[in-house]
């Protein structure tokens, strides 16, 4: 009898637990889609600043290089400083009816859509635009923080299942990509014809001295804010799709009733963690990269390689390219792992931006830019598919740390804006020393000079740089593998 009893309970765990792994922690397609549907508007958003927010700076608003820079840099800066900041306060947050980290993103979204709105509106005065576009930058960089790090932080509280996890991670990827897509698209279609020479004088004068109510100015304008408008109710649709959508689980390690390690201990054990300092380290380079890309090319193509009629199609190619990639790339990792992925992806952009500093044609453009696409696609996808990884193994080493995963997000984010931060802001100060004219419809031999150099040598550099780094990421997936069973063990 005490021997059907002993297999009767070990039948009953068995069955509880194989209920909970398989059937509590898979996701349903709507789930899944829903999750990634919520992380595409910040990509949207996002996209159509990194390729469009400079050139409009410069052009449009008509601020001085010197002070584009600085709108630039402090402008990240203070987004990178905000990211920690709020990582803290989430990990202090109360679970709530909808979860911990859902009321964060529901909140902020209308004040993220107001204020991305006024970064695209030019004053009526000039004096003071400066001090209304760093207002207005730094503003938007806090809300959407509030927004990006509890999204990201997401992940963790879907499922504990790692295969999971990845998958939720590559739809979302393939959204946010395809985000990134329709952002540009949005904003490149809508603004192309701001930027056209058919609204250049026939001598390269400044547009500022034609008035600053000239018809072409009042058109400039009023594209932008029409580009940002529909932006906004992208980001308000797709919010309320992923709180319909997407549940968000309490984390089924952290224990109701022991004490909680203070943030301060917790945080030192996170900036302590090898693999999560490897990681950060690495694509902190990488991302720099894709940033320099990202936000010189539509100025690159304007001013160095004679393709200003052409840059949005080119833009919308790198762009499709990626999001085509994506399923590929979840492939590659699933089949020889991520660390292989991440730098058979990576280099994958190297020769070909050279190549377009090199042969500037419009073939090469889009030879350049399909082979570019598959670059972005795995740098957008292989960092916030490791890091799940890195935080596990974090778990193990640490088993009495609990309920600090929005360190990991936040700090992740903080590093990598800082770092664009200073990297956008010297590319335009790089700008002014070479004599850019604003709202000049041609400039000097130097400028394009320096935009080819931001465009091929800096990437390059930047990228074998973080590669260099990833040698040292000691994850590998007997390691990642190794690491999931010990943690169903422990669940």
């Amino acid at each position: 009898i005490l021997l059907l009893q002993n297999l009767y309970s070990l039948s009953t765990k068995i069955a509880s637990t194989f209920r909970f792994t398989v059937l509590d922690q898979r996701l349903s397609f709507c789930s899944k889609l829903c999750f990634a549907i919520g992380g595409a508007p910040n990509q949207v958003a996002g996209s159509a600043t990194a390729f469009f927010l400079q050139i409009y700076l410069l052009d449009v608003a008509q601020i001085n290089p010197f002070q584009a820079s600085m709108v630039l840099f402090i402008g990240k800066a203070w987004g990178a400083m905000t990211d920690p900041v709020v990582g803290f306060f989430i990990t202090k947050s109360k679970w709530t009816r909808i979860g911990r980290l859902m009321p964060w993103m529901v909140g902020c979204t209308p004040f993220v859509v107001v204020s991305y709105f006024y970064l695209w509106f030019v004053p009526p005065f000039t004096n003071g635009r400066f001090i209304w576009y760093l207002g207005f930058y730094c503003l938007y960089q806090t809300l959407i923080t509030c927004f990006h790090v509890p999204y990201s932080a997401l992940t963790m509280f879907l499922s504990t299942d790692q295969k999971e996890r990845d998958s939720a991670t590559a739809y979302r990827m393939t959204l946010e990509v395809l985000g990134t897509l329709v952002g540009a698209a949005i904003q490149g279609q809508i603004v192309a014809s701001a930027h056209t020479l058919k609204h250049c004088p026939h001598h390269n004068m400044s547009t500022g001295h034609l008035g600053n109510g000239s018809g072409a100015e009042i058109i400039k304008r009023i594209v932008y804010m029409i580009a940002a408008g529909v932006i906004g109710g992208v980001f308000l649709i797709c919010t309320v799709v992923m709180f319909l959508g997407v549940k968000e689980r309490d984390d089924p390690y952290i224990s109701k009733t022991e004490k909680q390690i203070p943030f301060h201990k917790g945080f030192i054990l996170v900036m302590r963690h090898c693999p999560y300092l490897s990681l950060t380290a690495a694509f902190l380079f990488i991302s720099v990269a894709i940033q320099l890309v990202q936000s010189n090319f539509v100025l690159f193509c304007t001013y160095a390689v004679d393709l200003r009629d052409h840059f949005q199609n080119i833009v919308l190619t790198i762009l499709v390219s990626a999001v085509v990639s994506i399923p590929l790339w979840q492939w590659f990792l699933e089949r020889f792992g991520k660390k292989t992925a991440a730098f058979c992806g990576i280099t994958w952009i190297m020769p070909f931006t050279v190549m377009l500093v090199f042969i500037p044609n419009l073939v090469v453009a889009y030879v350049v830019a399909v082979s570019s696409g598959l670059s972005v696609a795995a740098s957008l996808l292989l960092p916030w598919s490791m890091l799940p990884d890195v935080v596990d193994d974090f778990r193990l080493a640490n088993p009495d740390c609990k309920g600090f995963e929005a360190i990991f997000y936040s700090f992740y984010v903080f590093f990598t804006k800082f770092a664009a931060g200073i990297s956008l802001g010297v590319s335009t100060l790089c700008l002014e020393f070479a004599g850019y004219d604003t709202g000049a419809c041609r400039q000097p031999a130097q400028v394009a000079y320096t935009l080819k150099l931001l465009i091929g040598a800096a990437p390059v550099a930047f990228i074998v740089t973080g590669l260099l780094i990833l040698l040292l990421y000691p994850i590998s997936e007997d390691v990642r593998l190794r690491n999931k069973l010990c943690l169903e063990e422990l669940r």
